[in-house]
């Protein structure tokens, strides 16, 4: 029998506020020594009363608005009771039936060897909770008894916002594509770092296998402990096939949860899967119904950027990019906002070829200097006006494009501009005929294996010797001119052996 995946996602997002949920203590809690940052209200010490924090209202109606949710207008907190130690109060402030927002979607592009489909993925809602506190657990190797677990309660409080999708998503792939988009978002709205690695953006994911063209859904199993995208694909695809063996070998999938261990490349059960009523959900008395004023949503509407589908679909039309490129630039507002700006600054910017050459730079070589450097496009020396500087030193033959990689790597380190950087180091093309046939006469002399395979009909013989004209000129002399040189010097010695 033929199965369909079933996966539905539940993401937890820290935001971007200076102080906690409910409380004042500060809400940047990655760098504080343990249990440093904490007050009698994240502490949960009896008579204490939480009061809301206004932005990470704003920050869950803009997420709501740009994935094109309602924005209720009455809304309020519950208490989501568990027995656990990360829990101070012995119960988590949340939201249970009245949630900021509900009803959007996300649209996902993916690629597959069919070609090209999209995935319209429901959001099922937008709410507000808070984190809990940080468990450390201590075991030791040779000691089976001296095990023991440490809290921090540094992050309990620390305001989380929480997406959860309908269960729209049929393969892991779109899951990571939704994730990736989902955090793209985020970080357009500069709501959330986004960062998986420091657990400002984690996932859940709930998947189950079903006949194919079933409507009905089967016992599902949620899968924790993932904290890359790289995981939740690899986690989906082996809990799919797990699911898949359980059914085909005569058994039923048991509804429970699961977490995923990196090391081994397996799921884990851990617990089984609660019900919403094992969490005993009742309103939060302490804190008051929370009414949103339409007047604020569309201010907030009106002062959304554009986000990165609208973008992406301006950046293919208005700068005749390929889609591809265009994906890749806008999914960090950093970047796009750098090329716009280098576009800004092109005279000739309304010329796809100049978009396109910028956009290879961007994503090419400064793209590459980046990640070495563990730098963010923002704070590059390479500001747009040096990588628009560099463009056109290339374009009008003054600099080959070999030799502008250098240049924009010692632009890149010094923050020098491009020209000054030629005009230090003497990095001046090398037009002259004359002195590009003297270095083409050394490289063939001294490289006469290549001459003679050329002579028998190597093609890319050819292309080694121009290497090392490039070499012998340090990668000045014009590339068109050493092509055109060296396919003479090599056909004309082709001609004298009959060939």
């Amino acid at each position: 029998m033929e199965y369909e995946t079933v996966i539905g996602l539940e993401v937890h997002v820290q935001l971007l506020t200076r102080s906690k949920m409910f409380c004042s203590c500060h809400a940047e809690y990655q760098s504080a020594a343990p249990n440093s940052l904490v007050c009698p209200v994240c502490l949960g010490m009896p008579g204490t009363l939480p009061v809301v924090n206004r932005k990470a209202v704003r920050y869950a109606i803009m997420t709501g608005l740009a994935l094109d949710c309602g924005i209720s207008t009455h809304t309020k907190f519950d208490r989501k009771n568990y027995p656990y130690p990360d829990l101070m109060k012995g119960y988590q402030i949340s939201q249970y039936d009245a949630p900021v927002a509900t009803g959007g979607c996300l649209v996902v592009e993916v690629e597959s060897g069919d070609g090209p489909y999209t995935r319209t993925v429901g959001i099922t809602r937008v709410h507000l909770e808070e984190d809990v506190a940080k468990l450390q657990h201590i075991r030791d190797s040779k000691d089976r008894g001296n095990r023991y677990s440490l809290v921090d309660v540094n992050r309990s409080g620390v305001p989380l916002m929480e997406v959860v999708s309908e269960p729209d998503l049929r393969s892991p792939e779109e899951a990571r594509l939704y994730l990736t988009g989902l955090r793209s978002i985020l970080r357009y709205l500069e709501v959330s770092t986004g960062n998986m690695q420091d657990g400002s953006f984690r996932c859940d994911a709930n998947v189950s296998i079903r006949p194919l063209g079933s409507h009905e859904y089967m016992s599902r199993v949620e899968v924790k402990n993932m904290n890359s995208f790289k995981a939740v694909h690899d986690a989906l695809e082996y809990e799919i096939e797990r699911q898949g063996r359980v059914v085909e070998d005569g058994g039923r999938v048991v509804q429970e949860t699961r977490g995923w261990v990196d090391e081994r490349r397996v799921t884990v059960s851990q617990r089984s899967k609660e019900h919403a009523h094992d969490y005993r959900y009742f309103p939060e008395p302490d804190l008051p119904p929370l009414v949103i004023d339409p007047v604020w949503v569309e201010e907030l509407r009106r002062s959304l950027p554009e986000l990165p589908g609208r973008r992406r679909a301006r950046f293919v039309e208005q700068y005749a990019l390929p889609p591809y490129d265009a994906g890749l630039l806008t999914g960090a507002r950093a970047t796009a906002d750098y090329f716009e700006e280098c576009m800004a600054l092109s005279r000739n910017g309304a010329v796809p070829a100049r978009a396109k050459t910028i956009a290879n730079w961007v994503l090419g070589e400064l793209g590459h200097l980046l990640s070495r450097g563990g730098i963010q496009i923002q704070d590059s020396k390479v500001t747009p006006a040096h990588l628009v500087e560099l463009a056109g030193l290339v374009e009008s033959d003054a600099l080959s494009a070999t030799l502008a990689k250098t240049v924009l790597e010692e632009s890149f380190e010094t923050g020098n501009s491009p020209a000054a950087v030629v005009r230090e180091r003497g990095y001046v093309q090398i037009s002259d005929s004359t002195a590009v046939e003297s270095a083409v006469e050394s490289a063939v002399e001294a490289h006469p294996q290549a001459v003679a395979d050329y002579i028998k009909g190597k093609e890319t013989a050819a292309k080694f010797i121009v290497g090392q004209v490039m070499k012998l000129t340090r990668g000045r002399a014009k590339p068109a001119l050493v092509n055109d040189l060296v396919k003479k010097k090599l056909e004309k010695a082709r001609v004298v052996n009959g060939s």
